[in-house]
């Protein structure tokens, strides 16, 4: 396919276009944390100039409506927090300017699946960002064979506030202090967080039909997943080939031959397969055994204080843990844990709920719609690491996926539309529209 097809065709496409592309130079900047909130929240204000002094519509589908719900529902549940635990106004400010950052960019960016912009432009943008990581990555190694330091500077703009320094830092590789071995979480805080952006560049490298574009964008983000060593991207990476597989060859009758034997097999053997999956899943704990130690301490710690001290509005913030947890903030490494800690059960209940209408919307068309399945994907990838990561702290990385995931939302309604009106117009129509439309130019 030309490779001028998927160039930005108007103002929208050319923001979402040169944020993604340009990944690496904001990540130089040290401007990666703020460049996100800064899109979204133009093209959303844009997007609502338009409705007001242009009467342009905009797709909105109910899922996306449930988003803009649940998140505006964990914004109450953040000032209820602050009121009750008499955090000060103060504190408040700074949370809801956070919360602007973290919570409402899965809703914002679904919202703006409803502008007109191109899932494939999305996946083209991620397959350039794989090329530029396949050319600097060498540079990277050099810097860990020469010894230079892993951090070369923190940006200045982190004087707007954020999580960390580590979020405005330009880290050529890091030290696992487990093994000793170098990481690299290259645009990202830490090395999990770019395994996670590597099975989104994944996603939607599957997607590009571009054969070069398409090399540059799996070899990317396979070599994303592999140097951040987490254990959890290369799991979702097997789940994404699996899942695009069944998707495939679903409705292949010879699917269901080759499977059916393999049923019957784990009947006999299933007892030692149990075994065997137990005993590689207890080897992966031990293999970075503090890492999961940590984690295991963070939750735990995290669900006796929420339902000991504050079961339905949270405690408002985070707070720093002891030193048994190497003081890092409790709730973290868990998106669930850290929605109880923080924001009770109604926080984790709002989540749950968008997570479930959005499954519910793109089901009746996942066979039927390539854009649905990558949809489905999207949330499969953000239900697996809301076990392992706070979903929060990392949309300002992932908010391409939750593009695509509002493209599809909207391609499915529109679809749901137009079979409720043809069972509508019932059968003695339908030929009759069928003829007019033969008569149309074909896309292609």
């Amino acid at each position: 396919m030309d490779t001028q097809t998927y160039t930005p065709e108007n103002s929208d496409e050319r923001l979402v276009w040169l944020a993604i592309t340009g990944t690496y130079f904001f990540w130089f900047l040290g401007a990666m944390y703020l460049v996100a909130p800064v899109i979204g929240w133009i093209l959303v204000l844009r997007m609502l100039g338009r409705l007001l002094f242009y009467a342009e519509g905009c797709r909105i589908s109910l899922p996306i409506v449930s988003w803009i719900f649940a998140m505006l529902l964990m914004l109450l549940a953040l000032v209820i927090g602050h009121l009750v635990e008499h955090l000060g106004i103060a504190q408040l400010i700074k949370s809801s300017i956070g919360w602007a950052k973290g919570w409402a960019l899965l809703a914002v960016f679904p919202l703006i699946g409803g502008l007109q912009i191109r899932p494939q432009l999305i996946y083209r943008a991620c397959c350039v960002v794989g090329k530029h990581t396949l050319i600097l990555f060498p540079l990277f190694v050099l810097a860990w064979l020469l010894h230079l330091p892993t951090t070369l500077y923190v940006s200045p703009l982190s004087i707007v506030g954020g999580p960390g320094p580590e979020f405005f830092a330009v880290s050529l590789y890091e030290i696992d202090p487990g093994s000793g071995m170098p990481r690299w979480r290259l645009f990202t805080p830490w090395a999990p967080a770019l395994g996670m952006v590597g099975n989104f560049y994944f996603l939607f490298a599957l997607q590009e039909t571009n054969k070069r574009y398409r090399f540059y964008g799996l070899a990317g983000s396979i070599l994303m997943v592999l140097i951040s060593q987490s254990r959890l991207a290369i799991l979702c990476c097997l789940a994404l080939v699996c899942y695009f597989n069944f998707i495939r060859y679903a409705k292949s009758p010879w699917l269901y031959l080759l499977v059916s034997p393999v049923f019957l097999l784990a009947g006999i053997f299933g007892e030692s397969v149990l075994s065997s999956i137990e005993a590689s899943i207890h080897s992966v704990k031990a293999a970075r055994a503090d890492s999961t130690r940590v984690r295991e301490a963070l939750g735990q710690i995290a669900l006796e204080r929420w339902a000991n001290e504050a079961i339905v509005w949270g405690h408002g913030i985070v707070e720093r843990g002891p030193h048994m947890v190497e003081y890092m903030p409790i709730g973290s490494h868990h998106t669930w844990y850290g929605l109880l800690f923080v924001k009770g059960i109604v926080g984790a209940f709002a989540l749950a709920v968008a997570l479930f209408v959005s499954v519910l919307s793109l089901l009746p068309s996942l066979m039927q719609s390539r854009l649905s399945a990558v949809g489905m994907a999207v949330l499969m990838i953000l239900l697996l690491y809301t076990f392992g990561e706070n979903l929060e702290i990392l949309a300002y990385l992932f908010w391409p996926g939750l593009i695509v995931l509002g493209i599809a939302h909207n391609q499915a309604k529109k679809a749901a539309s137009l079979r409720h009106k043809s069972l509508l117009q019932g059968p003695s129509q339908q030929p009759s529209q069928q003829s007019s439309e033969a008569t149309q130019p074909s896309a292609d």
